[in-house]
């Protein structure tokens, strides 16, 4: 039976405690929301195979650089039409869609454990860097993180901001006294960082409704994806973070595939200090 993924690439998410990293790591793999989730201790597991590359980039517009405008009109041909420009021509071949398979290692926020889950940043190829949208002290402890991720981590890991629970923060401003809106970040404030921290791409979730969930784990991926068509993985080497073709399927499909000290397995689990894998 032939693999269902084309490539396996290992995700950490890490931020303050309470930001939501592990509810949005069940909704990817789950498919539910949990209200009340235990404090992670070390690092807890899941996985979800995502398609990478066209034609599905293209369908949900992630990292496309020809990306068509929203705003152009689409135009729609007759039958005629379509007859006479394609008469004498073979239809065009649907490029074949990649599949990733997403090892995620969802790291535990609370200081005291902080310099056990930094060892977790090893070998990773992109990251989630999670804060809470109604709670500034969680942003302002974002640098922090990111300087420990780049400390460990390979220097061309992919890195995207992620402001959670977005259902709480309808609006992108800062509005006093309204208890609808309990944003303490404007969404002007949080790319103005990125810029100055050369973080490509910032993303508002809810983890409550699902809104964005996807498409977060679906930017990593797909600028991973990038960098793998680019050359800039050596898929051997288990440092990169980024694992071919060759690291399962066949005789190899049943067991774990080590990513930088770990793997991924179905769904999502919790590990304890010791580490371990799904």
């Amino acid at each position: 039976m032939a693999q269902p993924w084309d490539y396996i690439a290992k995700i950490v998410s890490l931020g303050d405690s309470g930001s939501g990293k592990s509810s949005l790591t069940i909704r990817l793999c789950e498919g539910r929301f949990v209200s009340h989730h235990d404090v992670t201790i070390g690092v807890e597991f899941g996985s979800r195979v995502v398609p990478v590359g066209p034609p599905a980039s293209l369908e949900h517009n992630i990292n496309n650089p020809v990306a068509t405008p929203s705003n152009k009109p689409s135009v729609t041909k007759s039958p005629n039409d379509v007859k006479r420009s394609g008469a004498g021509k073979a239809a065009p071949t649907e490029p074949q869609q990649k599949h990733m398979k997403l090892s995620l290692w969802d790291t535990a926020g609370q200081e005291t454990y902080k310099s056990i889950t930094r060892s977790y940043f090893r070998g990773a190829s992109g990251a989630l860097l999670v804060y809470d949208i109604t709670r500034r002290a969680t942003f302002n402890s974002v640098t922090s993180w990111l300087h420990d991720l780049r400390q460990i981590a390979e220097d061309d890991i992919v890195v995207i901001l992620v402001g959670n629970k977005s259902d709480l923060a309808p609006s992108s401003t800062v509005t006093e006294g309204d208890s609808k809106n309990k944003r303490q970040v404007t969404r002007q404030e949080v790319e103005e960082w990125c810029r100055g921290n050369r973080v490509m791409q910032y993303v508002e979730t809810s983890a409550k409704s699902g809104e964005n969930v996807e498409r977060a784990f679906l930017e990593v991926a797909e600028r991973i994806y990038q960098n793998i068509e680019a050359g800039k993985y050596d898929l051997n080497d288990r440092r990169s973070g980024v694992k071919g073709p060759g690291a399962g399927g066949g005789a190899n499909a049943g067991r774990t595939v080590t990513l930088g000290g770990g793997g991924g397995g179905g769904g999502a689990k919790k590990a304890g200090i010791a580490g371990g894998c799904c």
